[in-house]
């Protein structure tokens, strides 16, 4: 069986990601846990325990680990190495600018195309990805051999759009509509809230000015 990963420690990792890339850049070759640490400000001790967990190689004392190779096994472990399709269901403000979002190619998510109800966007395209009508996700969503979808529609049509999803084979939602799906227990979901992101956001901000 194999070990859970906590979501902390996959947060973190694109962090790391991004910044051990910064220093490929750089021609930096070797880093270790402390300067990690100290350039993106957390805790050195953590840092070290999550290197563990994805590195394959335990590195060279007083050098620190290959840069290189540890973008490889967070890559790798991440699943970044291999380029996941995906389709994006809502075409409105939110699900065009994913479809124009160049960013989702590094991460190893390779949009394929987006399915909406509207009919002045069906039959177009975004960023060259053809905009398809939700009637059509059952026949098309198999042959395109897809299995995870954005949700960026309203919040009254989120369920209704994600039974059609499952039944068109879909088996992992990263749900921005701003409600609560009711899926069956084997499809993932990965809720992304923005409301309640930006309620903490803004009682942070209100304490911070109250001081």
């Amino acid at each position: 069986m194999k070990k859970s990963v906590s979501k902390n420690l996959l947060s973190r990792l694109p962090f790391y990601l991004k910044h051990l890339n910064y220093l490929k850049e750089q021609g930096v070759e070797y880093v270790n846990s402390p300067e990690i640490a100290r350039n993106l400000n957390l805790n050195e001790e953590q840092v070290k325990k999550d290197l563990q967990v994805v590195a394959t190689s335990s590195g060279k004392p007083k050098i620190g680990r290959n840069v290189i190779e540890l973008i490889r096994d967070i890559n790798e472990f991440l699943g970044y190495s291999n380029s996941t399709d995906a389709v994006i269901v809502g075409a409105g403000h939110l699900g065009t600018a994913f479809l124009n979002y160049q960013g989702f190619n590094d991460l190893g998510l390779n949009i394929l195309a987006a399915f909406d109800n509207d009919p002045e966007k069906v039959g177009t395209n975004i960023n060259g990805k053809p905009i398809f009508s939700i009637s059509k996700a059952e026949n098309l969503i198999p042959r395109l051999g897809v299995h995870i979808a954005i949700l960026t529609t309203p919040s009254q049509v989120g369920n209704q759009v994600s039974e059609i999803l499952i039944k068109s084979g879909i088996k992992a939602i990263w749900n921005f509509s701003p409600t609560i799906l009711n899926v069956p227990s084997d499809i993932i979901v990965e809720n992304v809230n923005l409301a309640s992101s930006l309620a903490v956001l803004s009682h942070k901000l209100k304490r911070k000015l109250e001081e």
